[in-house]
This record gives structure tokens, C-alpha cells and sequence, in this order.
């Protein structure tokens, strides 16, 4: 299960129980440096939402009654997914979130799954570190597209990722990223990038890994 494997656990984690003050969840922001955290019952099973430091703040300093519970301040009550949920599911809920919490089988609260976790995992599926050049190309993004452009590049080089945008059924042109591996040659560059172009598919964009800059195509 991808998620689970991406999943801080609960006991690893700050959190506070449903029955503290909002003074006193203050205090434990301010501790742990938090912007944000996990509200649990007296038991750290049930996961209550979320209690966010810059909310107590503005509570607090419209003269607000910081001896109220925490929950008075709940947000993100209902911002969970499962350890099983498909991975897909991570980016509709956790949107605008800096964590979401993770369930485990039987509805218990597991851990979170932060921000920054997903988008390291996503960079680490570019192989960067062993990729050379990332190819952006556009198609008109009809049946067998892929198929044709990934056989294209096969014959000269490995593919090490790929990535399709636009997806979207009424876009017009679709662009797909392929990155190369790093012992890719400037002359196996240019006969992808010509093999690709003879077939109608259209190299918009070539990112140098190493260089960390856009190509001039008629220059390569």
C-alpha cells in the first residue's frame, strides 16, 4: 500500500486531546513550532481534526475565552483517507491541507501524510539522479499517442519517467514529459528529438538535468 508506506504514525507525531484548553494547545504549538496539529480523544484513537495555531491567535486576540476547549476551534474534521485508499484519492482531499490524517483499517487514527512527503516522493519518481535531459512533448493527444511516442524514443534511448498533462477530454494539444537516463548522448538527443518530430509530434521543451537550463532546440 503506497500511502501507508508514505504515512508518519501517530506516535511520532504532536498532538493534542480533546479535552485541553485552548491556552494550553497554544502552549503546545508554540513548543513543537507547529503551524498546525492533530486533535485525538483522551485514548489517541479517534481523530478529532485539526487545531491551528494562527486560529487560536485570532481568537485570542478578539478577547476570546482561551479556557474553552480546543474542539471550539476543531477544523478539517471530515480531511481523512484510509491507509488502503488509492493513491489518486491523496491529491482530492489534501488540496490546500499541510497534512491529512491517515485511518487505519478499522477507522482509528494512524498518522498523517504531510505536504512535503508527497511532493519528496513525486520528485524522487523523476530519477533526477539519474536522468540527463527532460523532453516535453505535444501530441494531439489522441488514442495510441503515448504508445507511438514511447516506442519512438525506446529504439534510441531508455525512458527513466513519464509524466502526461492536459489531460483534460476537451484539451486540444497534450503535453507529455519523458526524462532520459544520464549517460544519454547530445547525438541520441537529436535523433529522438528529429524521430519524434518526422512522426507529427512536436518536441515544445528540452530541460538540461544538469545544467538546470531550457535548450535551444535549432542550437543542439
Amino acid at each position: 500500500m503506497l500511502v501507508k508506506s508514505l504515512v508518519q504514525t501517530k506516535d511520532h507525531l504532536t498532538t493534542v486531546q480533546e479535552t485541553v484548553t485552548l491556552e494550553e494547545a497554544l502552549k503546545i504549538l508554540e513548543d513543537s513550532g507547529f503551524r498546525c496539529v492533530p486533535i485525538v480523544d483522551e485514548t489517541g484513537k479517534i481523530f478529532r481534526g485539526n487545531i491551528y495555531k494562527m486560529h487560536i491567535y485570532r481568537h485570542k486576540s478578539r478577547g476570546g475565552d482561551m479556557t474553552q476547549p480546543v474542539t471550539s476551534l476543531l477544523k478539517n474534521a471530515t480531511k481523512t483517507i484510509s491507509v488502503d485508499s488509492p493513491f489518486f484519492k491523496v491529491f482530492f482531499n489534501i488540496k490546500d491541507l499541510p497534512y491529512i490524517a491517515v485511518l487505519d483499517e478499522n477507522n482509528n487514527f494512524y498518522g498523517i501524510l504531510t505536504h512535503s512527503r508527497l511532493l519528496s516522493m513525486l520528485s524522487d519518481a523523476w530519477k533526477m539522479d539519474i536522468s540527463s535531459y527532460v523532453l516535453t512533448v505535444s501530441s494531439p493527444g489522441e488514442h495510441g499517442d503515448l504508445e507511438k511516442m514511447s516506442k519512438i524514443i525506446s529504439k534510441h534511448s531508455s525512458i527513466t519517467a513519464c509524466i502526461t498533462l492536459d489531460s483534460k477530454n476537451n484539451e486540444v494539444v497534450r503535453r507529455t514529459l519523458f526524462s532520459l537516463p544520464s549517460d544519454t548522448d547530445i547525438e541520441t538527443l537529436k535523433v529522438v528529438i528529429n524521430k519524434l518530430e518526422k512522426k507529427g509530434f512536436v518536441v515544445s521543451e528540452i530541460d538540461d538535468i544538469h545544467s538546470g537550463k531550457i535548450l535551444n532546440k535549432a542550437n543542439i
